[in-house]
């Protein structure tokens, strides 16, 4: 049980940072609830620069995701 729960768990973080990556350059970003709702913001959030932050850190969640998965693997017992 325990093995199958990292292993989801895994799959979301890599989720979560593909998501991260992609979200920012769709069109998503650009019509949203808080783009409508405070209009002060749109300046800041359509700026390139945080875009690039954010799949910087979606890149960095999934690459972490995918060297957890990585050292999940069991390890053979020298004997």
């Amino acid at each position: 049980m325990k093995r199958s729960l990292r292993f989801l768990l895994l799959l979301v973080w890599l989720e979560m940072g593909l998501l991260l990556i992609l979200l920012p350059w769709s069109m998503f970003w650009e019509a949203n609830y808080f783009l409508n709702r405070f209009p002060i913001l749109i300046p800041f959030l359509q700026n390139p620069y945080l875009r690039g932050a954010v799949s910087g850190l979606g890149v960095l969640n999934a690459l972490f995701s995918i060297e957890s998965f990585r050292r999940s693997a069991p390890v053979a017992n020298r004997t």
